[in-house]
């Protein structure tokens, strides 16, 4: 049995329907099926980009929370193209791009690229840029094409709150979780569900650290050309290795990693 407390009544969620204090009772719809409606839209989207303002929290040594901010303008071309464009709360930008062949990552303050070859699909680049390079790409899932079954896999619950009016748009907020995070997304209702917002809290975590986006502009009806997905480095950009590469090599000294909004 799940409470669910919103101004101007108590939502009780038992038995598969919505009864609210004041007495009117209405069956909301499933949040899986919701979820996984967005899923197959996505992943079965050829073309698609979108801007995503994020904001996400450090804990401190003290137990407060620091939050950080950032954009990110994401332009996905299936199988095989992929442009992260990202500026941090700082200003400091920083691109990753995929064109089936090659994943290069730059730093636009530092006047730096790593580049490594890696043929295939935005699947493969994805996985391997997380869990072999050891990079960074937030909300990476909703990347892929088996996101369906990513989904399947990982939630373990997840339950209708209502459909919100104020954000823009009509959307389906619902809850759920995993083993590791506790989630809310409110997805746009109609025949393009897709998430205007979501937050994510890290629940295993100590202090509980929160991961935020808003997603504006979303637009499925792009056409990208071949050339957004390619990168040629301006005089003066030098190329380095993935700080995996320097792993492999052994131990290394190198720069202070500076304190900030890096996520």
């Amino acid at each position: 049995m799940l409470f669910l407390r919103k101004p101007g009544g108590l939502a009780l969620f038992a038995g598969g329907s919505l009864a609210l204090a004041w007495g009117a009772i209405e069956k909301p719809p499933s949040g899986r099926q919701i979820l996984m409606q967005m899923a197959n839209f996505l992943s079965k989207t050829p073309n698609w980009s979108v801007t995503v303002h994020t904001a996400y929290d450090t804990i401190q040594r003290d137990g407060s929370k620091v939050e950080w901010n950032g954009v990110r303008m994401v332009t996905l071309s299936r199988p095989d193209r992929l442009r992260v464009e990202s500026q941090r709360s700082d200003g400091a930008r920083t691109l990753v791009v995929f064109n089936g062949q090659e994943i290069t990552t730059f730093d636009e303050s530092a006047k730096v690229y790593a580049q490594e070859s890696h043929p295939g699909t935005v699947d493969d680049a994805v996985v391997y840029f997380v869990h072999d390079l050891g990079m960074r790409l937030p909300l990476a899932l909703l990347l892929l094409e088996r996101l369906p079954a990513e989904l399947q896999q990982r939630v373990q619950g997840v339950e209708y709150v209502e459909t919100a009016e104020a954000l823009g748009a009509p959307a389906r907020h619902i809850v759920g979780k995993t083993s590791t995070v506790d989630f809310q997304l409110w997805i746009t209702v109609g025949d393009r569900p897709a998430p205007l917002r979501a937050v994510l809290t890290y629940k295993n975590v100590p202090g509980q650290p929160q991961f935020r986006a808003q997603f504006t502009d979303w637009n499925f009806d792009s056409k990208p050309p071949d050339s957004l997905f390619t990168f040629t480095p301006a005089p003066g950009v030098k190329k380095i290795p993935f700080a995996s590469a320097l792993a492999k090599a052994g131990p290394r000294r190198g720069p202070a990693v500076r304190k900030g909004g890096a996520q």
